[in-house]
Parts: structure tokens; C-alpha cells; sequence
């Protein structure tokens, strides 16, 4: 037997074993949680609980849901240097450009209604699923039901996203079964959550149905409805870069991200920007090892940003992506 048949009849047999312990593992029909979880739904919101209960039983723990969702057993450092490679690229950047050539009525329409600036929107959507390429492959029932019953630190959010999903799909005639998302259960080109998506979801192509994983145009004026709903400020800037003389005191920026620093105290304390003294901003500290860190100031549209993703890089990401496509766009 050569090396490369040796090979193939290992990794054969390796699938095999792996099919056989996926059909033999447990469905989620025999946990006496989702049971319970089934019963509730149906005190609380009518739901059929042996249909429901038939549904749960044709899904399985989901070890690469576990594996994804876990933080690394050996964290790296944060890096500023190494996170925005990933979405201040060409590629990202070209993308942009043709979505809001492509989609520039509808962006149009989304700006005058909630006031959010058309790049502002296409760079969510080009970070979230790079204009709904990368939508996620898991099978979103599955996923949720993974972590709110096999991922003790965060089971109670996602239990409660998990019945969301349900009532989601009941709203939409959706088969629960058939959704596909992101490990982490988010849904379509702007990869919301199924609570969000029932909360800020709008029909803004006017077909009687919220659809975020076919509908563009959906996907974009909920992009901006979200923003607006979280206190997006029309017209207002979203953030700028400050200079220091050596490094700022630890308390401005434990002040965390939420403007809540008046500009003129900060200038008084050696750092320096174009921003109106009596502005109010958060220092954003960009991190990477080895180098200088690079900070800026954040305005209250800078913490919206955060509302979608909850990280300082997203939002400078996002923010520097969308500037980067309007001047690429010669707008």
C-alpha cells in the first residue's frame, strides 16, 4: 500500500468514526432542559411543544460551536496593528464602493430616514459579512440551542436568544430547521441577533416581510434603523485623533467608552486635537505591542458604533473603513 492510499483509507475511516459518534450522540429532543425550555415557550407563547420537540430532536451538540466560542486557552495581546489589516484591505474597500453604486437609492433613503450616513452603513454591512458573502454556514437553531445549554457562561443570553429565533421564525413562517448563520446564531447581510433583528429589523423594500438574508434593501435600512434607535446623531462627527505629551493618566481611560470627558479637560491635561473644547468624548486607546498606541477621541456616534459590536476596534474599523470607501468613491 503506498503513503497516499495509506492516507486516504485513514481519513476514510477517521470521517466514519465521526459520523458514527455524530449519529450516536444525543439529540437535543432527550435533554431534559430543552424539554423544560419547550414546555415554558408553550405556557408563554402558544408554541405546539410536540412540533417544537420534533424540531429539537433532529439537532446535536455542536463541538465546533463550543470550540469557536470559546476564548483561546492562551489569549493574545491586543493588536490594533494586527486587527485592522483584516478589514481596512482593498478588497473590503472595492466593495464598498460597488454596494453603494449599486445600492445607492436605497442607502439614499436609509440616510434621510434615520439620519445615518450611506458609508456608515456599507461598512457595517462590509464588516459584518463583506456585503453578504460570508453570512455563516452553521444552522442557527442548532447553534443557539449549543450554547444555552452547553455553554454555562453565557446559557441565559442565549436561551433568550434562542426563543427569539423560535418566535422570529414563527413570525416570518421561517422553518427553524433551515436558518443559517454565524456560530454565535447571527442571521443575514448585517448578522443580527435574533432578538435585534425582532426588536430593530425594518421592511424597507416594502414586500410585507423582513428578510435579511435575501433582501439588501432590508438589510440596509435596518442597519440604520439600529443605529438610530441607539442614538445615532445626524450630522454629528463620529471620532478624531488626539495627540499626547507621553502617556495620559489610567483614570481618562478607564472612563470607559462612553463620552463622558469634556475636550478642554483633556487639552488642559496635554492632549490635543481639532475637537470643540466643549465637546464630550472618550479617549480610545488603539493598542499593539511593540509600538506607540494610537489614540482617539470618540464622540457620541463613535459609542453607537459600539452597540453593534461592543469593541473599540469594530467601531474604529467601521469607521475608518467607511471613510476610506467615500473617498474612494469620490463622494
Amino acid at each position: 500500500m503506498n503513503l497516499k492510499h495509506a492516507l486516504s483509507t485513514l481519513l476514510l475511516a477517521t470521517l466514519t468514526a465521526m459520523n458514527h459518534a455524530w449519529a450516536s450522540a444525543p439529540s437535543f429532543g432527550d435533554d431534559p432542559a430543552v424539554i423544560n425550555f419547550v414546555h415554558d415557550l408553550e405556557t408563554r407563547h402558544g408554541f405546539n411543544s410536540e412540533a417544537l420537540q420534533a424540531q429539537f430532536s433532529q439537532i446535536h451538540p455542536n463541538n465546533k460551536v463550543l470550540q469557536l466560542i470559546k476564548p483561546p486557552a492562551s489569549p493574545t495581546q491586543r493588536s490594533w496593528e494586527r486587527y485592522r489589516p483584516r478589514f481596512l484591505n482593498d478588497r473590503r474597500i472595492d466593495g464598498g464602493v460597488r454596494f453603494w453604486q449599486d445600492n445607492q437609492v436605497a442607502l439614499a433613503r436609509a440616510r434621510a430616514l434615520y439620519g445615518v450616513p450611506e458609508e456608515i452603513i456599507v461598512a457595517i454591512i462590509g464588516v459584518e459579512t463583506e456585503y453578504g458573502r460570508n453570512t455563516g454556514g452553521f444552522r442557527v437553531l442548532e447553534a443557539l440551542a449549543t450554547l444555552a445549554f452547553n455553554y454555562p457562561p453565557r446559557a441565559e443570553f442565549f436561551r433568550t436568544e434562542l426563543e427569539q429565533f423560535l418566535l422570529l421564525s414563527r413570525e416570518n413562517q421561517l422553518d427553524p430547521l433551515t436558518v443559517k448563520g454565524s456560530f454565535a446564531g447571527a442571521i443575514g447581510i448585517p448578522q443580527f441577533m435574533p432578538g435585534s433583528q425582532r426588536r430593530y429589523a425594518v421592511d424597507f423594500d416594502g414586500d410585507q416581510r423582513v428578510d435579511l438574508s435575501g433582501s439588501i434593501d432590508d438589510a440596509i435600512g435596518s442597519v440604520a434603523h439600529f443605529l438610530e434607535q441607539h442614538g445615532w446623531q445626524a450630522g454629528q462627527p463620529i471620532a478624531t485623533p488626539v495627540s499626547t505629551n507621553g502617556e495620559p493618566e489610567k483614570a481618562l481611560l478607564e472612563a470607559g467608552i462612553r463620552p463622558s470627558l469634556k475636550v478642554a479637560e483633556l487639552n488642559e491635561k496635554g492632549l490635543n486635537s481639532n475637537a470643540s473644547p466643549q465637546a464630550t468624548v472618550a479617549l480610545i486607546d488603539l493598542v499593539s505591542p511593540g509600538r506607540a498606541t494610537e489614540y482617539w477621541l470618540g464622540y457620541e456616534n463613535f459609542y453607537v458604533i459600539t452597540r453593534y459590536n461592543r469593541s473599540s476596534f469594530y467601531a474604529m474599523s467601521v469607521f475608518q473603513l467607511s471613510e476610506e470607501i467615500r473617498k474612494r468613491s469620490g463622494r
